[in-house]
């Protein structure tokens, strides 16, 4: 029951928010779940990394650029929580009219619940559009009682579930401590895997190498010289040296290869001019230019203590290109930068062979017809269990020497 001191209310767009408000609620060390080790010094530290996904800024720009609009079907219903009039907590929610851009897919249970007579749409979705990177989504103020205040914010999620006459809530790309918090209140777990490269303390990229089997050494050794072998060189771009003839150019690249994967690439223009306003400290675009043009690139995000691979696209398409803009450089960087791990987007096996190992990521999922939610809780449990040998077996497989083999 929400605490009697605690209101709620929704707004229809993130900047109907302080700024200051959200990113300190954004930016907190209070995850639900672990306020008590907060307190006896043992938090995780990962949650004291900054986070640009669920910056205000980010949203900001989502919103703005009509990327992430009720026209596009994510129509913003931001859930706050406050006490004595301040802002103490917010969840970024959308209520959708679609299962696109999410990487978390449900439009079987969508189709299933058609089929027998049911309405999926609209679904509550709390998350960052467009974005499969794990993240905060009850962002709590650092000096509130994030007990109380996740509790308030859960059980407003459900209510504004069902003012909304939604069919669900998804929670997703969650951490781990929320989504814990979040099946003790009725919600599903879901699971599934990403590919993420971790840092050991590497001084530079030979000794990343050195750790790997001899013929996957070998093996980028090979892709990372034929990558660059037709006259290609590569940029790294970062703050002002990001120019609007370089955003142009990436534009063009994300709208070629998106009109390939997509059919409809999901983000503007206008977002990236956005980004480039007010966050291009917090960008890293690898650039590979021939004769004189740019003609592939990727954008990544920098967090505390992690980068984050985003988008990749292409005009021209050179041998192992994609694995020197997306992979290699991106763990260049995070080395020199002394980052303790890339994160290089949804799905995508092969990056196995480039040190990138299987990660857990997490989802909760709250469904109000009890006929449905049998059905898809039967699912979830098979299909957590398939996700969870399917990462043994990857681990296992992966690049990096045994201990009886010795470097060459």
């Amino acid at each position: 029951m929400i605490a009697a001191d605690i209101t709620l209310e929704t707004v229809a767009s993130v900047t109907d928010i302080d700024a200051h408000d959200w990113d300190a609620c954004a930016t907190s060390l209070c995850a639900p779940g672990l306020q008590s080790a907060n307190r006896n010094g043992g938090a995780e530290p990962a949650l004291s990394a900054y986070n640009p996904f669920v910056s205000h800024a980010f949203f900001a720009a989502l919103e703005s650029s009509q990327s992430a609009c009720r026209d596009t079907g994510w129509a913003p219903r931001h859930l706050i929580a406050r006490q004595r009039g301040r802002v103490v907590g917010i969840v970024p929610c959308y209520l959708k009219s679609h299962s696109l851009g999410e990487y978390v897919f449900d439009r079987g249970w969508a189709d299933a619940y058609h089929r027998a007579g049911g309405r999926y749409y609209p679904k509550l979705q709390v998350s960052v559009p467009f974005t499969p990177a794990t993240g905060p989504r009850l962002l709590i103020r650092g000096d509130a009682d994030g007990e109380r205040v996740s509790q308030a914010l859960a059980e407003g999620v459900i209510a504004l579930c069902e003012g909304s006459r939604a069919s669900s809530v998804h929670v997703t790309f969650a951490r781990e401590s929320e989504w814990r918090f979040l099946a003790q209140r009725g919600f599903l777990q879901r699971t599934d895997q990403q590919f993420h490269w971790h840092n050991a303390g590497y001084a530079c990229f030979d000794d990343f190498l050195a750790t790997l089997a001899s013929r996957h050494r070998k093996a980028i050794r090979r892709e990372r010289r034929d990558a660059v072998a037709n006259g290609i060189s590569i940029e790294r771009l970062r703050g002002t040296a990001i120019t609007e003839q370089a955003w142009d150019a990436f534009f063009a690249f994300y709208m070629e290869t998106g009109s390939r994967k997509w059919g409809r690439p999901y983000l503007t223009r206008e977002f990236y001019r956005e980004i480039g306003r007010t966050m291009s400290d917090q960008v890293l675009l690898v650039m590979a230019r021939r004769n004189g043009r740019y003609i592939a690139g990727a954008i990544n995000f920098i967090g505390g203590d992690t980068l984050f691979g985003r988008h990749w696209g292409a005009i021209e398409h050179h041998p192992f290109l994609h694995f020197e803009v997306c992979y290699y450089q991106a763990i260049d960087f995070a080395i020199a930068e002394r980052l303790t791990r890339v994160e290089a987007g949804a799905q995508g096996e092969h990056k196995i062979a480039r040190g990138y190992l299987p990660q857990t990521t997490y989802s909760a999922h709250y469904i109000t017809d009890p006929a449905l939610r049998r059905a898809v809780a039967e699912y979830l449990k098979q299909e957590r269990a398939y996700v969870a040998a399917a990462a043994r077996e990857l681990t296992e497989a992966g690049p990096f020497r045994k201990a009886a083999e010795e470097p060459t």
